[in-house]
């Protein structure tokens, strides 16, 4: 390069020296590399003051410090004021101009870089490898500064290699072994990024059917045909449920087929707008991860997509959704719209705002003021599409102040008109031993108590409610016994209620014992394993309730009752039959020494010693294990349990689990001329008399004495604690049962015995009572009855005052919520789910939703509608559905697609036609409106295909899927995805 003519000597120093001596460090500057040996010669010539000297430098020549003159590279550890020094930018271009340069050779920028706690020129920029993802053979040399971004890194890549503009990209960072980092940030210095020499950066390109090609598994890749000969209606596609997922699914492609977020993610807007320090976000990732699922369900190229990933993001950043346990398809949505409005929160530094009152001033100040401090430190496409406002108004119930602010809401969550009144189902066992127990349906106070119930039931039975006793009845034992001052909430709808008339007995000066009866049969085999030669037991049957008085508990007496109170399924003995028994003279003594609790007193038409022979089981006897639940254990809650605890010991069985082993062991005989059991199948009605002959109680024809023979009771008496498993000690002198607690007595059966006299067909008959015959009705409640309800004035609970300014303490104040403005898209969240202090419950009323024209106009506090505001009317876009009760459940979802107008069901992968009539469900949880003002028309026709239920859409296979989604790609693995 050739040079001009340059001024005087000194003036020449003059300017470069007061340059040097001037210049500062700053991150991002350019200096320049000059040779040393160059610079000390030009010195020397200025300081001569002869422009004719030997001196003269010539020009600028840096070739000592190059490897090469070809590639110009520097030499490895060149040292600074030894080897070349370094010039600021304005220095360097005026001694380029007086000079100029030796032909050929470029200048030696360098960037000043802000390193740790140090500014410094950076002599060497690093050198690093770039690469396609589709063709890593083919690798690119460059060199960045680390001040660069890596967005500068991404732009030369495109150039580079050619990328078609437009193209979604996406950068790796690989190190010296095979994992690879994304490079989220593209905005970060490679400082930041810790990229350095020798590493290798990779370039990837979003495929068209929306995933990425290291996360498409090697043998999607290999078979790119295949794979692409699927065309379908883009956002008609499956979510493949990876386990309990149902409820994520149901939310996505609620969301999915919300218009302005879906074509925001569609488009690649969210780049720009991902949010990599915001400390409530997510650092994108949640952000990513959604736009990758909606661009692969939009893409028109699958069937279902698996969102693996997604899942497990959501899982990292929200640890109650880790694992694969049944979740509220509410909670996530909740989660997953804050989560995408931090992750793509447009402010980057959040001011603090101090909220004001609204202090007397007009509502559309305060609210406009409110609405701008909300918009100062959140902004994204969220708040954009889901975010409205609210008034909320508190009295104080003391000094009255009121107090006024305008709140921001994602979302409406609405309750539903609970009935004060509940329906129940019972089963009554009156004191006509005859009589069938017959089960009832009745209507009580939801918040009444167990007298209520009986109350009711005494209108249909003419028996007193006082003399019935409410007991919950399981595996063949009572559960609970409830006082009549109990509430009804501790009574589930699922446990099998039974009550007991009980009989009026004579004024006598003792109390009545209320007894508990229990059916027990005894094993063929002694269990000599414990430790004793007692019999194991098992409890069958329906347990009873007698009200007895205290002398009538001794044996003889007990035995009579009991007799009287089975004889519609006991058949009491003959006279001519013989019952007799072997006589065990070892069993003779046990019998004697554990006699519990029961006399000793003969048993009518029979010796003093006819009951010597019978077994007594040990007290720590080991039962044997039978099927259907009737194991006998002592691990069964106390009697007396509340019902709260009672749920928790029956957590690991399903509702069906106390349903199977108690309703249904009872076979229904309805009444009137209906005859047929309603608890029977078609075969069990043809057996029917089969059965009642096998259990009828004629003898045996083999059974043939061999030893001496003893008279023989049917049954004998025990006094068992509340579970019916371990015996209590005697009463009082052996005469009677013990009254220290609740009295248990079980009555223990020979099985051969039980076969003969016992008539276990008829034992588990009932009818229906008139009343289980009325439907119940299913409840109608419109929306618009939820949103009034939802701006009703109420009062704060006790969990949750509100601290008075003015009283400068805590009051239960007044609140009124008020809608001031609402958002393009409105969610609405029916409340099905009640929770108080007592109850938890499913509502499962009908909410009769318009799927048009939902008009806000009557319930908007704004009623005018100036500058030019959106009018207030919508159209239903999507429905969340929740089928089941509160442990347990199954999510779908309705939704219309934005292209086609067309309504399509969504239950996992599986999608099929909608029709409108079949939206309005009791199972419709969460409800997604888009404003009518912002409805655009569809850009598709309506699909051909008549819309039918059971026309399939997407007939994929899940496992194929689900495999492929786990396979690894083959090139180089992506840890971080």
């Amino acid at each position: 390069m050739t040079a001009a003519e340059p001024p005087g000597l000194e003036t020449q120093r003059r300017e470069i020296e007061s340059l040097l001596r001037d210049s500062e460090l700053r991150a991002g500057d350019s200096w320049y590399v000059v040779e040393r040996r160059w610079y000390e010669q030009w010195k020397e010539f200025v300081e001569t003051g002869d422009q004719n000297s030997s001196s003269f430098p010539g020009q600028i020549d840096n070739t000592e410090l190059f490897e090469d003159l070809d590639s110009f590279h520097l030499k490895e550890r060149l040292v600074e004021n030894e080897d070349f020094m370094l010039v600021p930018a304005e220095a360097w271009h005026r001694l380029l101009a007086w000079y100029g340069t030796v032909d050929g050779q470029p200048p030696l920028e360098r960037k000043v870089v802000d390193l740790p706690s140090t500014l410094k020129v950076e002599v060497y920029p690093i050198e690093i490898f770039l690469c396609l993802h589709s063709n890593m053979e083919n690798v690119i040399t460059a060199k960045f500064s680390r001040a660069d971004s890596i967005h500068s890194i991404q732009r030369v890549m495109c150039e580079a290699f050619m990328v078609p503009a437009g193209s979604e990209c996406r950068l790796w960072m690989k190190s010296s072994d095979s994992s690879c980092e994304r490079l989220r940030n593209v905005h970060v210095s490679v400082l930041d990024a810790c990229l350095s020499s020798g590493m290798t950066v990779i370039m990837e390109m979003r495929n068209a059917d929306g995933t990425w090609p290291s996360s498409r598994p090697q043998i999607m890749r290999n078979s790119v045909e295949e794979q692409d000969s699927y065309r379908g209606q883009p956002g008609v596609c499956g979510l493949t449920n990876l386990g309990n997922t149902c409820f994520m699914n149901s939310a996505l492609q609620c969301l999915s087929n919300a218009p302005p977020l879906t074509e925001y993610f569609l488009q690649s807007s969210y780049l720009e707008e991902l949010n990599f320090t915001n400390p409530l976000g997510m650092k994108g990732e949640i952000a990513e991860a959604y736009a990758d699922v909606i661009k692969q369900m939009w893409s028109g190229r699958h069937y279902s997509v698996v969102p693996r990933v997604f899942k497990t993001k959501v899982g990292h950043f929200a640890s109650q959704f880790l694992g694969y346990q049944q979740h509220d398809s509410q909670e996530l949505l909740s989660f997953l719209l804050d989560g995408l409005h931090e992750d793509l929160n447009r402010v980057k530094n959040k001011e603090y705002i101090e909220l004001r009152d609204a202090e007397g001033r007009p509502d559309q100040e305060v609210a406009e003021e409110a609405w701008r401090n909300h918009r100062r430190r959140n902004d994204s496409v969220i708040v954009d599409t889901f975010h409205g406002l609210f008034k909320s108004t508190l009295v104080c119930p003391e000094c009255h102040k009121v107090s006024v602010t305008f709140d921001p809401f994602c979302y409406l969550s609405v309750p539903l008109p609970v009935s004060k009144e509940r329906v129940m189902e019972v089963f009554f066992v009156s004191l006509d031993p005859h009589a069938k127990p017959a089960q009832h349906r009745v209507v009580v106070p939801k918040a009444g108590k167990v007298i209520d119930l009986c109350s009711a039931l005494a209108e249909m039975t003419n028996v007193p409610p006082t003399q019935m006793v409410v007991a919950d009845v399981f595996n063949h034992r009572f559960y609970k016994i409830y006082n009549a001052d109990e509430s009804l909430s501790c009574i589930l709808d699922r446990d099998d209620i039974f009550v007991y008339e009980l009989s009026v007995l004579e004024e006598a000066e003792e109390q009545p014992v209320l007894l508990a009866l229990y059916l027990r049969e005894r094993s063929h085999y002694r269990d000599y394993g414990s430790g004793g030669s007692s019999y194991g037991t098992s409890l069958f049957g329906h347990p009873l309730l007698l009200s007895v008085e205290q002398r009538h508990c001794s044996r003889q007496a007990l035995y009579q009752l009991i007799l009287q109170r089975l004889a519609r399924y006991v058949r009491p003995p003959d006279p001519s039959e013989e019952l007799e028994e072997e006589e065990e003279e070892d069993e003779e003594e046990l019998y004697k020494t554990q006699t519990n609790g029961i006399s000793d007193e003969p048993e009518p038409d029979q010796s003093n010693d006819s009951t010597a022979g019978e077994p007594r089981p040990d007290v720590n006897h080991t039962e044997p294990p039978l099927d259907h639940g009737d194991t006998e254990t002592n691990s069964q809650p106390e009697l007396y349990t509340n019902a709260t605890d009672a749920n928790a010991a029956d957590a690991n069985c399903t509702n069906t689990c106390k349903a199977s082993s108690r309703r249904h062991a009872m076979a229904s005989e309805p009444p009137a001329e209906q005859r047929p059991p309603a608890c029977h199948t078609t075969e069990e009605e043809q057996e029917e008399d089969k059965q009642e002959e096998a259990c009828s109680p004629s003898p045996p024809a083999n059974q043939q004495p061999e030893r001496r023979k003893r008279r023989k009771s049917l049954f004998t008496i025990q006094a068992v604690n509340s579970n019916g498993t371990t015996e209590r000690g005697m009463g009082e002198g052996g005469s009677a049962v013990s009254f220290s607690s609740q009295p248990y007595v079980a009555i223990d059966w020979d099985p051969d015995m039980k076969k003969r006299f016992y008539n276990e067909n008829e034992a588990e008959k009932y009818v229906k009572h008139s009343s289980m015959e009325v439907p119940q009705q299913q409840t109608t409640v419109q929306l618009q009855e939820c949103i009034e309800l939802f701006t009703t004035v109420e009062t704060l609970e006790e969990e949750n005052p509100w601290y008075c300014p003015v009283c400068k303490k805590h009051q239960l104040a007044t609140k009124k919520l008020d809608l001031w403005s609402l958002p393009e898209v409105l969610i609405i969240h029916l409340k099905r789910f009640s929770y108080t202090k007592f109850t938890r419950e499913k509502l499962d009323s009908i909410v009769d939703f318009p799927l048009r024209d939902l008009d806000f106009s009557d319930s908007l506090l704004r009623k005018s509608l100036s500058n030019g505001e959106p009018p207030s009317r919508y159209d239903l876009i999507a429905v969340s559905n929740h089928y089941g009760g509160l442990r347990d459940g199954h999510y779908t979802s309705y939704a219309r697609n934005k292209d086609n107008d067309q309504w399509y069901y969504f239950d996992d992968s599986k999608v099929t036609y909608a029709r409108e009539d079949q939206i309005v469900t009791n199972a419709a949880y969460v409800l997604f409106y888009h404003r009518q003002d912002k409805i655009r028309k569809p850009t598709l026709p309506a699909p051909s295909t008549s819309p039918a239920p059971s026309n399939d859409i997407t007939s994929c296979n899940d496992a194929e899927l689900a495999a492929a989604a786990t396979a690894t790609s083959s090139y180089v693995t992506m840890e971080t995805d």
